[in-house]
């Protein structure tokens, strides 16, 4: 016997006993980003690899370890997107969107990075991203966070997440921080472990967001980047913070959140919640003013945060928060002679008059039992009967699946009828 071919480690399929939840959720985000008056974008899955390595940073984790990079029969190196913003940039930069016009924009898709599969940590994952370009002040970062305070609101979920804020300024502001930072590490070198010591030199920032516990120990002595923001970095965050205290929104100030990524500056932000255990960020995002033009365009402020899917799946999973619409409303059953086509023309029928109503038809035969076994089986909440005299009659059963009764209407009046059901 052949041998059985599995999906790919860290890349799961999504069910259809899964994927109702994740239209309920890819529909709710969908919503709320266009409440706002944002458009979609779409962009390939695969980009030039030099794309990443510029707008992230040639010594991040993504870079370094992280990313399916291969080469095609053209010689070019190609990667598996590991992150959206870099390809969302290119994508305006190539097409002119962002010459003469501010640009709104969300997208949402799977992304790849070769990481340890673990609970809420996958090899393909899906993110939903939103992009603001063209406007640099505090109010654009303040939607932005709004936006997903609201999105919490509408998924339930509002009171299991907390938001973190930091600022960690211009380039200028960091250039002057780092040199105070690896002078205060140096003094320590004795406790960093392999990974800081590397990053003291190449990406000094991303010693703050360590998980080993004995840096984190005597990084609470270190020098406060806030100390170090020039007036402009600090009028920027202030103002921010203004803007989310007047919307009611409440955040914890960390001066240890930097992000993974090397485009940020000024504003970064993180949503996290307790309920996934090590996974705790479900959303985070920031300013990246100097990536359109590092990536080949004109000088362009710009601001955006990520969401991973799966992590809120998982949360709601774990918040008991799966209630979905049933996947089958109406299911027609039918025995007899003639009766089969009958009842295909009278489900078509039902689909045209009632937007939305979502009838499955019994194929396959079987006697009533048999039927109404299936009908269960889907989750519908009314089975329509044909038989021999329904047809001859131009009637049909209705059966409440849930109450458990039934009356006979007439084909040219059940849709009104459902209509009122479901």
């Amino acid at each position: 016997m052949a041998k059985k071919i599995q999906a790919i480690r860290g890349m799961n399929d999504c069910l259809p006993t899964q994927s109702p939840l994740w239209q309920k959720l890819e529909n709710t985000v969908k919503n709320v980003i266009s409440a706002y008056g944002y458009n979609e974008v779409r962009m390939p899955i695969v980009e030039m690899t030099h794309l990443f390595s510029r707008a992230i940073g040639e010594v991040t984790d993504v870079v370094e370890k992280e990313m399916y990079t291969f080469e095609d029969r053209n010689g070019d190196s190609l990667t598996l997107r590991p992150e959206g913003t870099a390809g969302c940039v290119r994508s305006c930069i190539e097409n002119s969107l962002i010459n003469r016009d501010e640009q709104r924009l969300w997208y949402m898709g799977p992304m790849f990075r070769h990481e340890r599969p673990q609970k809420g940590r996958y090899r393909q994952f899906h993110q939903c991203g939103v992009e603001v370009f063209g406007l640099d002040g505090p109010d654009v970062d303040a939607e932005l966070i709004m936006m997903t305070a609201r999105l919490w609101r509408e998924l339930g979920i509002d009171k299991h997440v907390r938001l973190e804020l930091n600022s960690i300024g211009s380039l200028e502001d960091r250039a002057n921080y780092r040199t105070a930072l690896i002078a205060f590490l140096e003094q320590h070198i004795d406790i960093l472990d392999d990974d800081c010591k590397r990053r003291m030199h190449t990406n000094p920032l991303r010693v703050l967001d360590t998980k080993n516990p004995d840096v984190q120990a005597i990084l609470g002595d270190a020098p406060r980047l806030s100390d170090y923001l020039g007036e402009e970095s600090k009028q920027h965050f202030a103002g921010l913070c203004e803007l989310l205290d007047a919307a009611g929104i409440e955040y914890t100030v960390n001066e240890r959140l930097v992000r993974g990524l090397d485009y940020y500056n000024r504003t970064v932000f993180e949503w996290i919640t307790e309920s996934l255990g090590a996974q705790g960020t479900v959303c985070g995002g920031g300013r990246y003013d100097g990536l359109v033009e590092q990536l080949g365009g004109k000088a362009t402020p710009a601001v955006g945060f990520a969401m991973g899917l799966e992590r809120l799946v998982l949360m709601l999973e774990t918040l008991e928060l799966t209630e979905v619409r049933r996947s089958v409303d109406v299911y027609v059953v039918t025995a007899g002679e003639g009766t089969m086509l009958a009842g295909m023309k009278l489900a078509e029928s039902l689909r045209e008059q009632v937007t939305g109503l979502r009838v499955m038809s019994h194929f396959g035969g079987g006697n009533f039992k048999k039927q109404f076994k299936r009908a269960d089986k889907v989750g519908a909440a009314v089975a329509l009967v044909l038989g021999e005299n329904e047809v001859a009659d131009n009637t049909v059963v209705l059966k409440d699946l849930i109450g458990g009764t039934q009356e006979t209407y007439g084909q040219a009046d059940v849709a009104a009828k459902l209509a009122e059901l479901v």
